[in-house]
């Protein structure tokens, strides 16, 4: 069994026409998946697909930074027009209430665009705004949080180090409370997150860079977790097509190759992690 902790399936133009097939592919091959909302309308779409499957399909939901303005989303050759949206913590309560929401997500920062843009510092301000309310939120729903971190490190840390301090009642003891999704920094990054109590996640990246085999021969087995970022980051030997939640074996493999373990042995360490994380 794999969970596949970050996927996709909810993009209507990436998977318009087979959404569903592609969800019960994954699930006949023991591949459960957490469909992840990236604004309202995804972490809708992403609940009205879970609810169809008795297990196996989860929901995150939450509002990225780059959908706090409005811009052109280009996914599988189509264009979407993606209207800008405000945090609304009622809107989303409504959402996070239904017992197939098992975390509060892909929330966090990203300057990677916003720094093409003559408004940056507005829109810095507005995506820093954005994470701490839905950081906040995710404590008081009691649930954990999947944090999206581009080129915004250093205040992404200190935004996730001042929430610890004071939502530390809030938050569980006992396990992590988040997870860094495709973490992309170094080893130092990495403990810096594990400290704060977090776990890190990988995509299909690994198995074509090598550039975190070091960190993942190191890192703790218990703060390691496999995603598929689908329909993006797919894995070797499928690179150029899209990604689908099947694909996240792929990744595993490659850990499993780097730790010099038997794939069943990291299947049952990145399940047993992700079971804790999100409660399931």
């Amino acid at each position: 069994m794999l969970i596949d902790t970050h996927a996709h399936v909810n993009f209507v133009n990436a998977y318009k026409d087979d959404a569903e097939e592609v969800i019960r592919r994954a699930l006949r091959s023991g591949i459960s998946m957490i469909l992840v909302g990236v604004n309202y309308k995804t972490s809708k779409r992403a609940l009205e697909l879970a609810n169809k499957y008795e297990s196996g399909v989860y929901v995150a939901v939450g509002l990225h930074p780059n959908d706090l303005i409005e811009h052109h989303e280009k996914i599988n050759g189509c264009s979407e027009l993606i209207r800008a949206e405000e945090f609304n913590f009622d809107v989303y309560q409504q959402l996070a209430r239904f017992d197939k929401v098992v975390g509060v997500g892909e929330i966090g920062l990203d300057y990677f665009r916003s720094e093409l843009s003559k408004n940056f510092g507005v829109i810095k301000k507005k995506q820093q705004e954005s994470f701490k309310q839905q950081l906040e939120f995710a404590a008081q729903m009691e649930l954990p949080v999947i944090i999206h971190c581009r080129q915004a490190h250093d205040d992404t840390i200190a935004i996730l180090t001042a929430h610890k301090n004071k939502f530390k009642d809030l938050l569980p003891k006992d396990r992590p409370w988040g997870v860094m999704h495709c973490f992309s920094g170094d080893e130092n990054l990495a403990w810096q997150y594990f400290n704060l109590g977090l776990m890190i996640s990988f995509t299909g990246v690994i198995t074509f860079s090598q550039q975190w085999d070091d960190l993942i021969r190191k890192m703790p087995e218990d703060r390691i977790m496999v995603e598929t970022d689908c329909p993006f980051m797919t894995p070797e030997p499928y690179r150029g097509r899209r990604n689908e939640p099947l694909l996240v074996k792929h990744v595993a493999l490659r850990i499993a190759a780097i730790k010099s373990k038997d794939l069943t042995e990291i299947e049952a360490i990145t399940t047993k992690n992700a079971k804790k994380l999100f409660g399931f």
